[in-house]
């Protein structure tokens, strides 16, 4: 591959680097009746603010652990996980999921899904302020016409709508995405990653996003973090997606260069890394 400036080898010892989010030696074991399984050993890993990051892997490598820690619903076992320097303990508004089957409660509304995020951050907040920001957001992602609509009554595409407006009207500095786009059809999953872009670029929050798609990560990134295989994952490597903002697919796809980091993230997930399913 020509492009070689783009890819990054992760350090072997810690970067001693504090970025806006920060992964430094963490590694993250499990208790078993056989004793501890890791499950992550020694991830070093910088983020800066505002940047959009693709994490890529095959089941059981980590990724979902990783976004865990950072969320603050686990710790690490080892090492530390830093938000603007501070140790990540604990779940908080600044962080914010989005998971791949939408987590929505039934029995509410679209505008009451979200109304439900904004309430819990600010309680005080005047209650014409508070529908005020829900109506913002769910017209950011086109539904104000769903606005009274239960789950149920809307398409899957719609429910992963009323996701993200939801947890990006408590603006969260960083995005966490657990392949949220993984159960839709390839249409609706193509409008939604435009859409996912038209919205990050206008508000710049952190995003770290897991993917099983090596097309959607060319298309959203800044930066594709590849996983190595399980027990005891680490980062194998992090390629730069150097094509300018805003991305237009077509264009993308024409490029010479799409092809040479596709068929490098391809080798890396299916040659060099290849899971064993023995």
């Amino acid at each position: 591959m020509q492009s070689t400036t783009l890819l990054q080898s992760p350090p072997a010892q810690s970067r001693n680097t504090v970025g806006f989010l920060s992964f430094d030696q963490v590694s993250k074991s499990f208790p078993t009746p056989k004793g501890p399984y890791p499950v992550l050993e020694n991830v070093n890993l910088t983020i800066e603010e505002g940047e959009f990051v693709c994490l890529i892997g095959h089941s059981g490598c980590g990724k979902s652990t990783l976004l865990s820690l950072v969320s603050g619903f686990q710790q690490a076992t080892s090492g530390s996980v830093t938000l603007k320097g501070e140790p990540i303990r604990e779940p908080g508004p600044d962080r914010m999921v989005v998971f791949q089957n939408y987590a929505l409660l039934p029995w509410r509304t679209v505008f009451e899904n979200v109304y439900l995020a904004v309430n819990a951050v600010w309680p005080k907040q005047p209650e014409a302020q508070k529908r005020a920001i829900v109506r913002e957001h769910l017209a950011m992602v086109g539904l104000t016409e769903a606005a009274d609509k239960r789950p149920d009554q809307i398409s899957g595409g719609m429910r992963q709508r009323v996701s993200i407006a939801r947890a990006l009207a408590i603006r969260p500095e960083v995005l966490i995405l657990d392949e949220p786009f993984g159960a839709l059809d390839a249409i609706t999953k193509e409008e939604l990653q435009e859409e996912l872009l038209k919205i990050w670029t206008d508000h710049r929050c952190t995003v770290l996003m897991i993917t099983h798609d090596i097309d959607e990560a060319l298309f959203l990134a800044d930066r594709l973090v590849m996983m190595t295989n399980g027990p005891a994952a680490g980062i194998g490597e992090v390629m730069t997606i150097p094509f300018d903002r805003p991305r237009d697919r077509v264009q993308i796809m024409e490029d010479p260069q799409y092809y040479e980091l596709r068929n490098h993230a391809l080798d890396f997930l299916y040659n060099r890394f290849a899971h064993d399913d023995d």
